[in-house]
Protein backbone atom coordinates (compact mmCIF):
# COMPACT_ATOMS: atom_id res chain seq x y z
CA UNK A 1 0.00 0.00 0.00
CA UNK A 2 1.45 3.23 -0.85
CA UNK A 3 1.72 5.36 2.36
CA UNK A 4 4.29 8.01 3.29
CA UNK A 5 5.51 7.59 6.54
CA UNK A 6 3.73 9.90 8.89
CA UNK A 7 6.36 13.29 9.72
CA UNK A 8 6.22 15.34 12.69
CA UNK A 9 7.46 18.99 11.36
CA UNK A 10 7.82 18.52 7.86
CA UNK A 11 3.87 7.79 1.16
CA UNK A 12 -4.76 -10.34 -5.10
CA UNK A 13 -4.15 -15.77 -5.94
CA UNK A 14 -1.38 -17.80 -5.07
CA UNK A 15 -0.69 -20.60 -3.10
CA UNK A 16 -0.44 -19.60 0.47
CA UNK A 17 2.17 -21.36 2.27
CA UNK A 18 2.69 -19.51 5.54
CA UNK A 19 0.85 -20.56 9.15
CA UNK A 20 -0.16 -18.67 11.09
CA UNK A 21 0.35 -18.88 14.79
CA UNK A 22 -2.25 -18.77 17.14
CA UNK A 23 -2.35 -15.69 19.17
CA UNK A 24 -0.01 -15.88 22.57
CA UNK A 25 -1.84 -16.98 25.46
CA UNK A 26 -4.99 -18.03 23.09
CA UNK A 27 -6.95 -20.93 24.28
CA UNK A 28 -6.98 -22.76 21.54
CA UNK A 29 -4.69 -25.48 23.15
CA UNK A 30 -2.64 -25.61 19.69
CA UNK A 31 1.36 -26.45 20.05
CA UNK A 32 3.33 -23.04 19.21
CA UNK A 33 4.50 -22.84 15.70
CA UNK A 34 8.19 -23.45 14.92
CA UNK A 35 8.75 -19.29 14.42
CA UNK A 36 6.91 -18.54 17.80
CA UNK A 37 9.59 -20.85 19.80
CA UNK A 38 11.96 -18.63 17.72
CA UNK A 39 10.28 -15.53 18.81
CA UNK A 40 10.18 -16.56 22.52
CA UNK A 41 14.17 -17.60 22.17
CA UNK A 42 15.42 -14.20 19.96
CA UNK A 43 13.07 -12.31 23.17
CA UNK A 44 15.12 -14.65 26.49
CA UNK A 45 18.42 -13.76 24.54
CA UNK A 46 17.68 -10.13 23.86
CA UNK A 47 16.20 -9.13 27.33
CA UNK A 48 19.56 -11.22 28.84
CA UNK A 49 21.95 -8.79 26.46
CA UNK A 50 20.18 -5.33 26.74
CA UNK A 51 20.45 -2.99 24.09
CA UNK A 52 24.45 -1.05 24.45
CA UNK A 53 23.46 2.74 24.01
CA UNK A 54 26.33 4.84 23.00
CA UNK A 55 26.98 7.85 20.29
CA UNK A 56 24.68 7.52 17.04
CA UNK A 57 26.25 6.36 13.58
CA UNK A 58 26.97 9.36 11.44
CA UNK A 59 24.84 7.75 8.69
CA UNK A 60 21.97 8.37 11.22
CA UNK A 61 21.98 12.07 10.78
CA UNK A 62 21.16 12.80 14.73
CA UNK A 63 22.45 14.96 17.30
CA UNK A 64 24.45 13.97 20.72
CA UNK A 65 21.30 13.74 22.40
CA UNK A 66 19.68 10.69 20.87
CA UNK A 67 21.66 7.55 21.97
CA UNK A 68 21.66 4.62 19.55
CA UNK A 69 22.29 1.00 19.77
CA UNK A 70 21.34 -2.49 18.34
CA UNK A 71 18.74 -5.70 18.92
CA UNK A 72 19.55 -8.90 17.02
CA UNK A 73 16.80 -10.73 15.80
CA UNK A 74 17.14 -13.97 13.42
CA UNK A 75 16.56 -13.53 9.91
CA UNK A 76 14.30 -16.69 10.05
CA UNK A 77 12.15 -17.15 13.69
CA UNK A 78 11.70 -20.82 12.49
CA UNK A 79 15.84 -21.11 13.17
CA UNK A 80 16.96 -18.96 15.77
CA UNK A 81 20.03 -20.32 16.01
CA UNK A 82 20.63 -19.67 12.29
CA UNK A 83 21.32 -16.57 10.05
CA UNK A 84 20.91 -13.00 12.49
CA UNK A 85 20.57 -9.58 11.95
CA UNK A 86 20.90 -6.26 13.53
CA UNK A 87 17.96 -3.27 13.60
CA UNK A 88 18.83 -0.04 14.58
CA UNK A 89 17.40 1.81 18.12
CA UNK A 90 17.32 5.10 19.01
CA UNK A 91 16.40 6.35 21.86
CA UNK A 92 16.02 9.99 24.16
CA UNK A 93 15.01 8.96 28.00
CA UNK A 94 12.24 10.41 29.60
CA UNK A 95 12.63 14.15 30.81
CA UNK A 96 10.47 13.58 33.98
CA UNK A 97 9.86 17.08 34.24
CA UNK A 98 6.68 18.49 32.50
CA UNK A 99 5.71 22.26 33.25
CA UNK A 100 8.09 23.00 35.62
CA UNK A 101 7.12 19.44 37.85
CA UNK A 102 8.38 16.01 38.29
CA UNK A 103 6.70 13.26 36.58
CA UNK A 104 6.91 9.52 36.94
CA UNK A 105 8.61 7.61 33.84
CA UNK A 106 6.32 5.63 32.48
CA UNK A 107 8.52 3.46 30.50
CA UNK A 108 9.25 3.47 26.55
CA UNK A 109 7.01 4.46 24.25
CA UNK A 110 8.01 2.59 20.44
CA UNK A 111 7.28 4.35 17.24
CA UNK A 112 6.84 3.40 14.05
CA UNK A 113 6.56 5.69 11.13
CA UNK A 114 4.92 3.13 8.63
CA UNK A 115 6.01 2.57 4.95
CA UNK A 116 6.47 -0.58 4.60
CA UNK A 117 10.08 0.55 4.30
CA UNK A 118 9.98 3.74 6.58
CA UNK A 119 12.84 4.38 9.19
CA UNK A 120 11.54 5.75 12.74
CA UNK A 121 15.23 6.69 14.33
CA UNK A 122 14.54 10.25 14.23
CA UNK A 123 11.23 9.65 16.88
CA UNK A 124 13.23 10.67 19.65
CA UNK A 125 13.89 14.74 17.96
CA UNK A 126 10.01 14.92 18.32
CA UNK A 127 10.31 15.43 22.40
CA UNK A 128 11.34 19.18 22.02
CA UNK A 129 8.25 20.17 19.83
CA UNK A 130 5.38 21.33 22.65
CA UNK A 131 2.87 18.94 21.28
CA UNK A 132 5.22 15.66 22.20
CA UNK A 133 6.72 17.61 25.73
CA UNK A 134 4.21 15.95 27.94
CA UNK A 135 4.90 12.89 26.32
CA UNK A 136 8.40 13.17 26.25
CA UNK A 137 8.56 13.87 30.14
CA UNK A 138 7.02 10.30 30.60
CA UNK A 139 8.04 8.11 28.63
CA UNK A 140 11.69 7.15 26.71
CA UNK A 141 11.43 8.29 23.12
CA UNK A 142 12.34 4.80 21.19
CA UNK A 143 12.53 5.11 17.43
CA UNK A 144 14.27 2.03 14.77
CA UNK A 145 14.85 0.82 11.35
CA UNK A 146 12.81 -2.41 10.52
CA UNK A 147 14.85 -5.03 9.03
CA UNK A 148 15.81 -4.61 5.65
CA UNK A 149 15.48 -0.11 6.34
CA UNK A 150 18.51 1.49 6.53
CA UNK A 151 21.34 0.16 8.68
CA UNK A 152 19.32 -2.81 9.48
CA UNK A 153 20.23 -5.62 7.08
CA UNK A 154 19.12 -3.35 4.27
CA UNK A 155 17.42 -4.43 0.76
CA UNK A 156 18.30 -3.16 -2.45
CA UNK A 157 16.62 -4.27 -5.90
CA UNK A 158 18.44 -2.79 -8.28
CA UNK A 159 21.44 0.35 -8.32
CA UNK A 160 20.27 3.32 -6.71
CA UNK A 161 21.22 5.35 -9.80
CA UNK A 162 18.80 3.65 -12.33
CA UNK A 163 15.84 3.98 -9.86
CA UNK A 164 14.89 7.36 -10.44
CA UNK A 165 13.86 7.40 -14.16
CA UNK A 166 13.57 11.10 -14.39
CA UNK A 167 12.29 13.09 -16.31
CA UNK A 168 9.77 10.31 -16.62
CA UNK A 169 5.89 10.25 -18.28
CA UNK A 170 2.99 9.67 -16.08
CA UNK A 171 -0.26 8.56 -18.81
CA UNK A 172 -3.28 8.61 -16.60
CA UNK A 173 -4.56 6.76 -19.30
CA UNK A 174 -1.34 4.72 -20.53
CA UNK A 175 -1.66 2.84 -23.95
CA UNK A 176 -0.32 -0.76 -24.57
CA UNK A 177 3.16 0.00 -25.81
CA UNK A 178 3.17 1.82 -22.64
CA UNK A 179 1.66 -0.43 -19.97
CA UNK A 180 4.24 -3.43 -21.75
CA UNK A 181 7.30 -1.56 -21.18
CA UNK A 182 5.95 -0.82 -17.71
CA UNK A 183 5.25 -4.70 -17.21
CA UNK A 184 9.13 -5.76 -18.60
CA UNK A 185 10.36 -3.17 -15.79
CA UNK A 186 8.18 -4.36 -12.88
CA UNK A 187 9.37 -8.10 -14.11
CA UNK A 188 12.98 -6.59 -14.06
CA UNK A 189 12.45 -4.97 -10.08
CA UNK A 190 11.32 -8.02 -8.75
CA UNK A 191 13.92 -10.36 -10.12
CA UNK A 192 16.85 -7.97 -9.25
CA UNK A 193 14.92 -7.85 -5.74
CA UNK A 194 15.40 -12.03 -5.88
CA UNK A 195 18.76 -11.64 -7.26
CA UNK A 196 20.16 -9.33 -4.65
CA UNK A 197 18.60 -10.19 -1.78
CA UNK A 198 18.70 -14.26 -0.91
CA UNK A 199 16.60 -13.80 2.33
CA UNK A 200 14.16 -11.43 1.10
CA UNK A 201 11.29 -14.26 1.78
CA UNK A 202 11.82 -13.24 5.47
CA UNK A 203 10.90 -9.86 5.15
CA UNK A 204 7.23 -10.14 6.20
CA UNK A 205 4.47 -8.03 8.26
CA UNK A 206 4.43 -10.95 10.45
CA UNK A 207 8.79 -11.45 10.99
CA UNK A 208 8.20 -7.48 11.74
CA UNK A 209 5.71 -7.82 14.58
CA UNK A 210 7.91 -10.61 15.99
CA UNK A 211 10.94 -8.66 15.61
CA UNK A 212 8.79 -5.98 18.07
CA UNK A 213 8.54 -8.14 20.38
CA UNK A 214 11.93 -8.97 20.47
CA UNK A 215 12.89 -5.09 20.20
CA UNK A 216 10.15 -5.05 23.57
CA UNK A 217 12.55 -8.03 25.79
CA UNK A 218 15.69 -5.73 24.92
CA UNK A 219 13.57 -2.43 26.28
CA UNK A 220 13.18 -4.22 29.12
CA UNK A 221 9.81 -4.00 29.11
CA UNK A 222 7.10 -6.47 30.03
CA UNK A 223 4.71 -4.80 28.32
CA UNK A 224 4.41 -2.79 25.06
CA UNK A 225 3.51 0.59 24.65
CA UNK A 226 3.31 1.43 21.22
CA UNK A 227 2.35 3.80 18.28
CA UNK A 228 2.33 3.02 14.83
CA UNK A 229 1.14 5.16 11.96
CA UNK A 230 -0.08 4.03 8.39
CA UNK A 231 1.41 0.79 8.02
CA UNK A 232 2.79 0.86 11.36
CA UNK A 233 -0.54 0.60 12.45
CA UNK A 234 -1.09 -3.08 10.33
CA UNK A 235 1.36 -4.64 11.88
CA UNK A 236 0.79 -3.13 15.19
CA UNK A 237 -2.56 -4.85 14.77
CA UNK A 238 -0.92 -8.02 14.20
CA UNK A 239 1.12 -7.69 17.02
CA UNK A 240 -1.69 -7.34 19.12
CA UNK A 241 -3.47 -10.10 17.63
CA UNK A 242 -0.13 -12.21 18.57
CA UNK A 243 0.71 -11.25 21.60
CA UNK A 244 -2.46 -9.49 23.16
CA UNK A 245 -0.75 -10.00 26.88
CA UNK A 246 2.30 -8.19 25.83
CA UNK A 247 0.72 -5.23 25.54
CA UNK A 248 0.25 -2.05 27.49
CA UNK A 249 -1.01 0.69 25.70
CA UNK A 250 -0.79 1.32 21.52
CA UNK A 251 -2.03 4.04 19.26
CA UNK A 252 -3.28 3.03 15.80
CA UNK A 253 -2.26 6.72 13.71
CA UNK A 254 -4.08 6.48 10.23
CA UNK A 255 -4.51 2.90 10.28
CA UNK A 256 -4.78 0.30 7.12
CA UNK A 257 -7.78 -1.47 6.66
CA UNK A 258 -6.46 -5.34 8.09
CA UNK A 259 -9.18 -6.95 6.51
CA UNK A 260 -7.29 -10.07 5.09
CA UNK A 261 -9.33 -9.41 2.13
CA UNK A 262 -7.58 -6.22 1.52
CA UNK A 263 -4.17 -7.18 1.69
CA UNK A 264 -2.73 -5.23 -0.07
CA UNK A 265 -4.52 -5.27 -3.84
CA UNK A 266 -7.92 -4.55 -2.91
CA UNK A 267 -6.49 -1.73 -0.22
CA UNK A 268 -4.65 0.02 -3.25
CA UNK A 269 -7.33 0.14 -5.34
CA UNK A 270 -9.38 1.80 -2.57
CA UNK A 271 -6.10 4.32 -1.56
CA UNK A 272 -6.06 5.43 -5.48
CA UNK A 273 -9.83 5.98 -5.07
CA UNK A 274 -9.39 8.10 -2.17
CA UNK A 275 -6.63 10.00 -3.20
CA UNK A 276 -9.00 11.32 -6.27
CA UNK A 277 -11.29 12.74 -4.17
CA UNK A 278 -8.05 13.92 -1.35
CA UNK A 279 -7.00 15.74 -4.89
CA UNK A 280 -10.41 17.35 -5.85
CA UNK A 281 -9.65 18.87 -2.08
CA UNK A 282 -6.14 20.61 -2.88
CA UNK A 283 -8.20 22.04 -6.03
CA UNK A 284 -11.41 23.58 -4.07
CA UNK A 285 -8.66 24.80 -1.46
CA UNK A 286 -6.53 26.26 -4.49
CA UNK A 287 -9.50 28.00 -6.17
CA UNK A 288 -10.25 29.77 -3.03
CA UNK A 289 -7.53 31.37 -2.97
CA UNK A 290 -7.22 32.17 -6.56
CA UNK A 291 -6.00 36.17 -6.09
CA UNK A 292 -3.07 34.38 -4.44
CA UNK A 293 -2.36 31.82 -7.23
CA UNK A 294 -4.26 32.55 -10.36
CA UNK A 295 -4.92 28.71 -10.89
CA UNK A 296 -8.61 29.13 -11.44
CA UNK A 297 -11.44 30.17 -9.32
CA UNK A 298 -13.02 26.64 -9.88
CA UNK A 299 -11.96 23.43 -9.12
CA UNK A 300 -12.06 22.42 -13.00
CA UNK A 301 -10.23 25.52 -13.38
CA UNK A 302 -7.15 24.63 -10.94
CA UNK A 303 -7.27 20.98 -13.31
CA UNK A 304 -7.15 22.62 -16.12
CA UNK A 305 -3.45 24.68 -15.10
CA UNK A 306 -2.44 21.46 -13.95
CA UNK A 307 -2.91 19.47 -17.27
CA UNK A 308 -1.33 22.55 -19.14
CA UNK A 309 1.76 22.34 -17.43
CA UNK A 310 1.86 18.70 -17.36
CA UNK A 311 1.52 18.78 -21.04
CA UNK A 312 4.72 21.50 -21.31
CA UNK A 313 6.58 19.29 -18.85
CA UNK A 314 5.94 16.13 -21.48
CA UNK A 315 7.39 18.07 -24.04
CA UNK A 316 9.90 20.04 -22.60
CA UNK A 317 11.10 18.88 -18.85
CA UNK A 318 11.61 21.44 -16.26
CA UNK A 319 15.54 21.76 -15.46
CA UNK A 320 15.83 18.78 -17.58
CA UNK A 321 14.87 16.55 -14.60
CA UNK A 322 11.04 17.24 -13.94
CA UNK A 323 8.66 15.67 -16.22
CA UNK A 324 4.79 14.22 -15.97
CA UNK A 325 6.21 11.79 -13.66
CA UNK A 326 7.96 13.98 -10.94
CA UNK A 327 4.81 16.43 -11.34
CA UNK A 328 2.85 13.73 -10.17
CA UNK A 329 4.88 12.66 -7.01
CA UNK A 330 5.17 16.09 -5.77
CA UNK A 331 1.79 16.94 -6.17
CA UNK A 332 0.81 13.64 -4.80
CA UNK A 333 2.64 14.40 -1.59
CA UNK A 334 -0.60 17.29 -1.24
CA UNK A 335 -2.81 14.00 -0.94
CA UNK A 336 -1.12 13.05 2.37
CA UNK A 337 -0.44 16.18 3.92
CA UNK A 338 -2.09 19.97 3.30
CA UNK A 339 0.92 21.64 4.54
CA UNK A 340 2.04 21.20 1.49
CA UNK A 341 -0.83 22.94 -0.38
CA UNK A 342 0.71 26.61 -0.57
CA UNK A 343 3.79 25.80 -1.93
CA UNK A 344 2.93 23.26 -4.87
CA UNK A 345 0.64 25.73 -5.62
CA UNK A 346 3.07 28.78 -5.18
CA UNK A 347 5.03 26.37 -7.57
CA UNK A 348 2.56 25.49 -10.31
CA UNK A 349 1.45 29.12 -10.36
CA UNK A 350 5.36 30.36 -10.81
CA UNK A 351 5.64 27.48 -13.63
CA UNK A 352 2.71 29.37 -15.96
CA UNK A 353 4.46 32.59 -15.24
CA UNK A 354 7.49 31.36 -16.90
CA UNK A 355 9.53 30.36 -13.56
CA UNK A 356 10.05 27.25 -13.20
CA UNK A 357 12.46 27.08 -10.30
CA UNK A 358 10.35 26.80 -7.35
CA UNK A 359 9.02 23.42 -9.38
CA UNK A 360 12.06 22.08 -10.05
CA UNK A 361 13.33 22.70 -6.40
CA UNK A 362 10.38 20.82 -5.25
CA UNK A 363 10.01 17.90 -7.60
CA UNK A 364 13.06 17.06 -9.63
CA UNK A 365 14.48 13.92 -7.41
CA UNK A 366 17.43 14.46 -5.36
CA UNK A 367 20.28 12.44 -6.11
CA UNK A 368 21.46 12.30 -2.47
CA UNK A 369 18.56 10.75 -1.24
CA UNK A 370 18.83 8.14 -4.19
CA UNK A 371 20.04 5.43 -1.69
CA UNK A 372 17.44 6.25 0.57
CA UNK A 373 15.04 6.22 -2.04
CA UNK A 374 15.56 3.08 -3.48
CA UNK A 375 15.95 1.36 0.10
CA UNK A 376 12.48 2.26 0.85
CA UNK A 377 11.25 0.96 -2.05
CA UNK A 378 13.04 -2.20 -2.13
CA UNK A 379 11.51 -2.59 1.68
CA UNK A 380 7.71 -1.52 0.10
CA UNK A 381 7.98 -4.16 -2.71
CA UNK A 382 9.27 -7.31 -0.32
CA UNK A 383 6.99 -6.89 2.25
CA UNK A 384 3.86 -6.39 0.38
CA UNK A 385 4.71 -8.76 -2.01
CA UNK A 386 5.25 -11.77 0.35
CA UNK A 387 2.44 -10.36 2.43
CA UNK A 388 -0.18 -12.31 0.30
CA UNK A 389 -1.57 -13.41 -2.72
CA UNK A 390 -2.08 -11.14 -6.14
CA UNK A 391 -3.20 -11.42 -8.89
CA UNK A 392 -0.35 -13.24 -11.05
CA UNK A 393 -2.32 -12.06 -14.67
CA UNK A 394 -1.78 -8.33 -15.74
CA UNK A 395 -5.08 -8.70 -17.53
CA UNK A 396 -6.94 -8.54 -13.85
CA UNK A 397 -4.33 -5.28 -12.78
CA UNK A 398 -5.66 -3.90 -16.31
CA UNK A 399 -9.60 -4.55 -16.19
CA UNK A 400 -9.62 -3.12 -12.58
CA UNK A 401 -7.84 -0.03 -13.01
CA UNK A 402 -8.38 0.80 -16.16
CA UNK A 403 -12.37 0.84 -14.86
CA UNK A 404 -11.02 3.10 -11.84
CA UNK A 405 -9.13 5.11 -13.77
CA UNK A 406 -12.15 6.45 -15.54
CA UNK A 407 -13.06 7.55 -12.21
CA UNK A 408 -9.92 8.37 -10.44
CA UNK A 409 -7.07 9.38 -13.07
CA UNK A 410 -4.68 10.84 -10.57
CA UNK A 411 -2.88 8.02 -8.57
CA UNK A 412 -4.64 4.88 -10.26
CA UNK A 413 -1.64 3.93 -12.68
CA UNK A 414 0.84 5.38 -10.74
CA UNK A 415 -0.14 3.14 -8.32
CA UNK A 416 -0.38 0.11 -10.58
CA UNK A 417 3.40 0.76 -11.57
CA UNK A 418 4.60 0.38 -7.76
CA UNK A 419 2.88 -2.54 -6.96
CA UNK A 420 3.43 -4.31 -10.62
CA UNK A 421 6.51 -6.49 -9.42
CA UNK A 422 4.13 -8.71 -6.93
CA UNK A 423 2.48 -9.82 -10.12
CA UNK A 424 5.76 -11.62 -11.13
CA UNK A 425 7.58 -12.30 -7.71
CA UNK A 426 8.62 -15.74 -6.97
CA UNK A 427 8.98 -15.63 -3.18
CA UNK A 428 6.40 -18.21 -1.33
CA UNK A 429 3.52 -15.91 -0.12
CA UNK A 430 1.89 -15.67 3.41
CA UNK A 431 -1.29 -15.37 4.42
CA UNK A 432 -2.53 -12.42 5.95
CA UNK A 433 -3.28 -12.97 9.66
CA UNK A 434 -7.05 -12.60 11.07
CA UNK A 435 -6.52 -9.38 12.87
CA UNK A 436 -8.51 -9.50 16.22
CA UNK A 437 -8.88 -9.77 19.43
CA UNK A 438 -11.86 -10.82 21.59
CA UNK A 439 -13.12 -9.01 24.62
CA UNK A 440 -10.77 -8.61 27.60
CA UNK A 441 -7.85 -10.39 25.71
CA UNK A 442 -6.29 -6.80 24.76
CA UNK A 443 -6.20 -3.58 26.97
CA UNK A 444 -8.01 -0.78 25.56
CA UNK A 445 -6.38 0.96 22.17
CA UNK A 446 -6.53 4.14 21.02
CA UNK A 447 -7.28 4.51 16.96
CA UNK A 448 -6.70 8.39 15.37
CA UNK A 449 -8.07 8.76 12.01
CA UNK A 450 -8.47 11.48 9.56
CA UNK A 451 -11.99 11.29 8.07
CA UNK A 452 -10.41 12.29 4.63
CA UNK A 453 -7.28 10.70 4.63
CA UNK A 454 -5.99 9.02 1.03
CA UNK A 455 -3.17 7.07 2.18
CA UNK A 456 -5.08 4.85 4.04
CA UNK A 457 -8.88 5.24 3.95
CA UNK A 458 -11.20 6.08 6.87
CA UNK A 459 -12.84 2.83 6.32
CA UNK A 460 -9.92 1.12 7.11
CA UNK A 461 -9.84 2.71 10.63
CA UNK A 462 -13.54 1.84 11.41
CA UNK A 463 -12.84 -2.04 10.35
CA UNK A 464 -9.76 -1.91 12.70
CA UNK A 465 -11.85 -0.60 15.48
CA UNK A 466 -14.67 -3.79 14.71
CA UNK A 467 -11.55 -6.19 15.17
CA UNK A 468 -9.89 -4.72 18.44
CA UNK A 469 -12.32 -5.54 21.23
CA UNK A 470 -12.07 -2.18 23.75
CA UNK A 471 -10.51 0.28 20.41
CA UNK A 472 -11.94 3.66 20.75
CA UNK A 473 -12.06 5.72 17.58
CA UNK A 474 -11.21 9.37 17.95
CA UNK A 475 -11.98 10.99 14.40
CA UNK A 476 -11.06 14.38 12.58
CA UNK A 477 -13.75 15.08 11.00
CA UNK A 478 -13.51 16.20 7.10
CA UNK A 479 -9.93 16.29 7.22
CA UNK A 480 -7.38 14.66 5.52
CA UNK A 481 -3.92 14.75 7.06
CA UNK A 482 -1.97 11.16 6.78
CA UNK A 483 -0.64 10.77 10.20
CA UNK A 484 -2.68 13.42 12.91
CA UNK A 485 -1.38 12.06 16.44
CA UNK A 486 1.37 15.38 17.79
CA UNK A 487 -0.01 17.35 14.75
CA UNK A 488 -1.68 20.84 14.68
CA UNK A 489 -5.38 19.55 16.36
CA UNK A 490 -5.36 20.27 19.77
CA UNK A 491 -8.14 17.85 20.25
CA UNK A 492 -6.71 15.09 18.47
CA UNK A 493 -3.75 15.70 20.92
CA UNK A 494 -5.65 15.41 24.04
CA UNK A 495 -6.82 11.94 23.71
CA UNK A 496 -3.24 11.05 22.64
CA UNK A 497 -2.27 12.41 25.96
CA UNK A 498 -4.76 11.15 28.17
CA UNK A 499 -4.23 8.33 26.87
CA UNK A 500 -0.36 7.28 27.13
CA UNK A 501 -0.25 9.31 29.85
CA UNK A 502 -3.13 8.29 32.02
CA UNK A 503 -4.61 5.32 30.24
CA UNK A 504 -7.68 7.28 29.77
CA UNK A 505 -10.46 7.16 27.20
CA UNK A 506 -13.94 8.24 25.49
CA UNK A 507 -16.08 6.37 27.40
CA UNK A 508 -18.26 5.57 24.40
CA UNK A 509 -16.37 3.37 21.62
CA UNK A 510 -15.89 6.99 19.25
CA UNK A 511 -15.16 10.11 19.81
CA UNK A 512 -14.65 12.98 16.89
CA UNK A 513 -13.03 16.16 16.65
CA UNK A 514 -13.28 19.17 14.74
CA UNK A 515 -10.74 19.46 11.64
CA UNK A 516 -7.55 21.51 11.93
CA UNK A 517 -7.22 24.62 10.09
CA UNK A 518 -6.93 25.06 6.77
CA UNK A 519 -3.11 26.24 5.39
CA UNK A 520 -3.68 29.81 4.58
CA UNK A 521 -1.68 30.64 1.34
CA UNK A 522 1.73 31.96 1.84
CA UNK A 523 2.31 35.93 1.36
CA UNK A 524 5.94 35.22 1.21
CA UNK A 525 5.47 32.76 -1.72
CA UNK A 526 2.80 35.16 -3.18
CA UNK A 527 6.07 37.93 -2.90
CA UNK A 528 7.92 35.57 -4.68
CA UNK A 529 6.21 34.96 -7.93
CA UNK A 530 7.62 37.25 -11.07
CA UNK A 531 5.02 40.21 -11.10
CA UNK A 532 2.36 40.97 -13.58
CA UNK A 533 3.27 42.79 -16.56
Amino acid sequence: MRAAAARYGTAGSLVLTALVAAPAGSATGAPPSPEEHGVAIAAQRAEAAGIRWGTCPKAEGLPPSVRCGTVTVPLDYAHPDGKRIKLTVSRTKATKKSAGKAVARQGALVYNPGGPGASGTYFPLVGVMPEWKRIAAAYDLVGYAPRGVGRSAPLSCQDPKDFSHAPSQAPTHPDDAYKQKRIARAKAYARGCMERNPGVRHFTTLNNARDLDVLRAALGEKRLTFMGASYGTYFGAVYATLYPSHVRRMVFDSAVNPHPEQIWYRNNLDQSLAFERRWADFRTWVAKHDKTYHLGKTPEDVLRSYEKVNAALAREPAGGKVGPGQLQSAFLQAGYYDDYWPTRAAALSAYLKGNPKPLVEQAAPEPRGAVQSENGNAVYTAVECNDAAWPTDFATWDRDNSALARVAPFETWDNVWMNLPCAYWKAPRQQPVDVGTPEGALPPTLILAAERDAATPYQGAQELNRRLAGSVLVTEREAGTHGIGGGPNKCVNSHLDAYLLKGELPVRRAASCAPHKEPRPSTAVRAALPRER
